[in-house]
C-alpha cells in the first residue's frame, strides 16, 4: 500500500476509516486511502523516528478531518501541531497550525476527546515529572447539571435513513486508532479557533509523573501510565465537568514493573494493557487486576530471522546515526560485505559476533549488540568482607582483612584479624569453597563460626548476605569515605570531596546528599568524576556548582546566610576544583566541558575518553539490543566532541600501582591547586586509596 524502501509506523485508521496514517522514516507524516491507494503528504518534520513504540504521537480528530501530531522546532522544543487532510498532493505552506507552544523538550502522547473540543498531551523536561497538558480547541463554555434535567424533556428527532454506499471496501472501523477516541456525533465536524490558543493551555493536577495517557470513549476519564515513589501503575483521572467525584487520580494497579499500551474497552469500563509482557486486565470499579490466560505458539526460523534483523540493524542505523555520512563510510558497500556473512552464521551469539564487526565500521562510541535480557540475577550471597589472599595460598584458611562498612560482617561484628571457619556448620575447604557455601542465601539467615586465631575457639555470628549490587554499592561508598577522609588531611581540614559515581538520577541525588552540612562549611571542595561512565544529569550537576548569591537574609538570633540557601536552591556558593581521568566517558565528559565552559575552577588529571554522543537503544525482531547514537554533541565554539577527550589544565597521570601504597597523586595535585586559589597552604598527605 505504501511506496518506496524503509520501514513504515504502526498505521491508525481514521475513525470514518477512509483514510490510514503513517510516517515514513524521512520524518514525513503521509495518509493512504485503503482502496485507491492514493497517498498525501500531510506534514513534514514530524517528531517521531522509527522504529515507533507507540503509536499516540499522532491522532485523528472525531471527524476525521484532522491529524494532531508532535513536532520539534526551535531549540528541540517538542509541541503539538493540527494539519488539515490536504485536498491535493502537497500541503500548502501554512496548512499545518502550532496547537501548543510549551519550551519543554519531552513529549508524547496525543489524545483527541471524543467531542473533537480538546486535545491532551504528555510535557516535561529531563528529570521533571511528566505534566499532562489539555488545549481547548475552542474558547471553553461550561457546563451545567440543570442541562441534563432538561435535556429529558426534549423530544427526540426521527432519524433519517442514510444512503449506503455501494463502493466496495472495508466497513467504517469506529475508532480504531488509539489515539482518536469515539468519533465524534455525525454531522458535527470539528471546530479549531487558533486566536489566543496558546493561552487555552492548562496543566491538570493530577499529581503523578505521567508517561502516556489517554482519554476514555465516553469522555469521562483519562487513563495515566504514571510513576509515584519511583513504580509506574495505572491511574484513572476524572475529567467530566459534570461528575460529583473529586478530581483526584485514582490508583488502579499496585504490582511492580512496568506497565505497557493500556487502552479503555468500548464501554469506558475496563482497561486491557501489558505487565511485564503479560497481558492483564483490571475494571475502573472494581480495581483489582488480573491477567489474562493468553498462550501461543511460536515457530521460528532462524534462517529468515537472522536475515531480517540483520536488514533492521543496518537500516535503523542508516536513517537514525548521528552523522548522516555515516563517520565516512560507505554503508551500502558494508551491507554488501556482512550481509553474506550473516547468512551464513548458525547462532544468535554468531550473527551478533558479525553485527558488531559491521558496527566497528563506523568507529563510533556507545554502539554495540547484545542478546536479549534474560532475566537472571545471581543466587550468591555476599558478605561484604575480603580475605587475604596470601594466607590462603599457603594455609587454604579464609583470614578477614577487610569489612566493608554497613554490610552484613560489619553489623555482625566480624572484625580484621578473624577467621572464617564454617558457614552453616561446614568448613571450607579443598572440595567445598566459600562461594559454594553462600549459594542461594541472599537475605536468608546464615550463621558462620569465626575465631579469632586458627587455634581460638570460635564464635556464632549470625547474618544475612546480600546480592552482589548492593555490595558493591557499600564498596563503592566506603571507597567514597576514603577518599573525603584523605582530601579532609590532606588540606588540614579546609577542603571537602565528593564523587560522582555516574550522571543518573540517583548518582544526583547522591551528590545532594553529599554535599552535606560539613562539606559546605569547608572554605573550598574538589569534585571527582573520575571513572563516571556517565549519564544524563550533567546540567543539573554543573547547577549546584556554577550558582552564585547574590544578597544574604538573616533570620532573628541565627547567622546570616545566602539568599539561595534559605530559600531552599540547592548552591554550594564555595571554591571548587575537578578532577577527571580517562575513564571519564559521555556525559561525564559533558559535565568537564560545562565546569571549564563556565569557568567554575582548574580541571586536573587525564583528558577523559572522548566517546560523547547521545544514544538510545532499539530492539531488533529476535530480541537482540542495539545501541543507536543518534545525536552529536558540540562544544560551545562549534567543534564536535565525539572523539575530542575533554583536555585538562593541570596534567597528572597515577603511577601503576599506587593504589597499593595508599596515595592518589591526582588528589595531591588538585587539593594544592585549591589551597593555592583560595590562600591556604598544603598539608602533607597519607591514607587510604582505592578504585570505585
Amino acid at each position: 500500500m505504501t511506496s518506496g524502501p524503509g520501514r513504515d509506523d504502526v498505521p491508525r485508521f481514521s475513525p470514518d476509516g477512509k483514510w490510514i496514517a503513517f510516517e515514513r522514516e524521512s520524518r514525513e507524516l503521509r495518509v493512504i486511502d485503503p482502496l485507491s491507494k492514493e497517498e498525501k503528504l500531510v506534514a513534514t518534520g514530524v517528531f517521531d523516528t522509527p522504529p515507533f513504540v507507540d503509536s499516540r504521537d499522532v491522532a485523528w480528530s472525531p471527524d476525521s478531518r484532522y491529524l494532531a501530531y508532535l513536532t520539534a522546532a526551535a531549540k528541540t522544543f517538542q509541541n503539538v501541531e493540527i494539519a488539515p487532510l490536504p485536498a491535493g498532493s502537497a500541503p500548502s505552506a501554512d496548512s499545518a497550525r502550532a496547537a501548543s507552544f510549551l519550551a519543554n523538550t519531552n513529549a508524547g502522547s496525543v489524545t483527541w476527546s471524543p467531542d473533537g473540543t480538546y486535545l491532551t498531551f504528555v510535557s516535561a523536561q529531563r528529570t521533571e515529572p511528566g505534566s499532562l497538558v489539555r488545549i481547548d480547541l475552542l474558547p471553553r463554555t461550561p457546563k451545567f447539571r440543570e442541562d441534563q434535567f432538561r435535556d429529558l424533556f426534549k423530544e427526540e428527532q426521527p432519524k433519517v435513513p442514510t444512503t449506503v454506499l455501494t463502493q466496495p471496501g472495508p466497513p467504517s472501523p469506529g475508532p480504531i486508532s488509539p489515539g482518536s477516541g469515539a468519533a465524534s456525533s455525525p454531522g458535527r465536524p470539528v471546530e479549531i479557533v487558533y486566536d489566543d490558543i496558546r493561552r487555552r493551555a492548562s496543566v491538570l493536577p493530577v499529581g503523578v509523573d505521567v508517561s502516556r495517557q489517554e482519554i476514555s470513549p465516553d469522555g469521562k476519564w483519562l487513563l495515566l501510565t504514571a510513576s509515584a515513589a519511583g513504580q509506574q501503575n495505572l491511574y484513572v483521572y476524572p475529567i467530566d465537568e459534570l461528575s460529583k467525584e473529586p478530581a483526584v487520580a485514582r490508583q488502579l494497579t499496585s504490582t511492580p514493573g512496568l506497565k505497557r499500551n493500556a487502552h479503555f474497552t468500548p464501554d469506558s469500563k475496563e482497561v486491557y494493557y501489558l505487565d511485564r509482557g503479560r497481558v492483564s486486565n483490571v475494571t475502573l470499579e472494581r480495581r483489582e487486576p488480573r491477567p489474562v490466560a493468553v498462550s501461543a505458539e511460536l515457530d521460528v526460523d532462524f534462517s529468515r530471522e537472522k536475515i531480517e534483523a540483520f536488514r533492521q540493524a543496518w537500516s535503523y542505523l542508516r536513517d537514525q546515526f548521528f552523522d548522516e555520512k555515516m563517520n565516512g563510510v560507505d554503508w551500502a558497500a558494508v551491507r554488501g560485505i556482512y550481509e553474506p556473512h550473516i547468512a551464513g552464521v548458525r547462532t544468535p551469539d554468531e550473527m551478533r559476533r558479525v553485527l558488531s564487526l559491521m558496527l566497528g565500521e563506523l568507529n563510533a562510541s556507545h554502539m554495540g549488540i547484545s542478546e536479549p535480557a534474560q532475566g537472571s540475577q545471581s543466587t550468591l550471597g555476599r558478605l561484604a568482607l575480603d580475605f587475604d589472599r596470601d594466607e590462603y595460598d599457603r594455609t587454604g584458611r579464609l583470614r578477614v582483612t577487610t569489612v566493608v562498612a554497613l554490610g552484613p560482617a560489619a553489623i555482625g561484628g566480624i572484625k580484621p584479624g578473624e577467621y572464617l571457619t564454617q558457614v552453616e556448620r561446614r568448613a571450607p575447604g579443598p572440595h567445598v569453597n566459600l562461594d559454594e557455601l553462600l549459594d542461594h542465601t541472599i537475605g536468608k539467615r546464615v550463621t558462620l563460626s569465626v575465631a579469632a586465631s586458627p587455634t581460638a575457639p570460635p564464635r556464632d555470628v549470625v547474618l544475612k548476605p546480600i546480592d552482589q549490587i548492593t555490595e558493591r554499592g557499600l564498596r563503592y561508598r566506603q571507597w567514597v569515605e576514603q577518599k573525603r577522609a584523605y582530601v579532609a588531611k590532606a588540606s588540614g581540614g579546609r577542603l571537602g570531596y565528593v564523587h560522582m559515581y555516574d550522571m543518573s538520577a540517583n548518582a544526583l541525588s547522591q551528590l545532594q546528599l553529599d554535599l552535606d552540612a560539613e562539606n559546605h562549611a569547608r572554605q573550598g571542595v574538589v569534585v571527582d568524576v573520575r571513572n563516571n561512565n556517565g549519564g544524563f544529569v550533567n546540567v543539573y550537576a554543573i547547577d549546584m556548582f556554577a550558582r552564585r548569591g547574590y544578597f544574604n537574609m538573616r533570620t532573628r538570633g541565627l547567622p546570616s546566610v545566602s539568599s539561595r540557601t534559605l530559600l531552599g536552591q540547592r548552591a554550594l556558593e564555595l571554591p571548587t576544583i575537578l578532577v577527571t581521568n580517562q575513564h571519564s566517558l559521555s556525559d561525564a565528559e559533558d559535565f568537564t566541558e560545562g565546569y571549564r565552559t563556565l569557568k567554575l575552577g582548574k580541571v586536573v588529571g587525564e583528558p577523559t575518553a572522548g566517546w560523547i554522543i547521545y544514544t538510545g537503544a532499539v530492539t531488533l525482531i529476535d530480541g537482540s539490543v542495539l545501541r543507536m547514537p543518534s545525536t552529536k554533541i558540540f562544544a560551545a565554539d562549534g567543534t564536535p566532541m565525539e572523539m575530542h577527550p575533554r583536555s585538562v589544565d593541570v596534567p597528572v597521570t597515577r603511577p601503576v600501582g599506587e593504589s597499593y601504597s595508599g596515595s592518589d597523586v591526582q588528589l595531591d595535585t588538585a587539593v594544592a591547586e585549591l589551597l593555592k586559589q583560595i590562600g591556604a597552604p598544603a598539608k602533607s598527605t597519607a591514607g587510604a586509596s582505592g578504585r570505585p
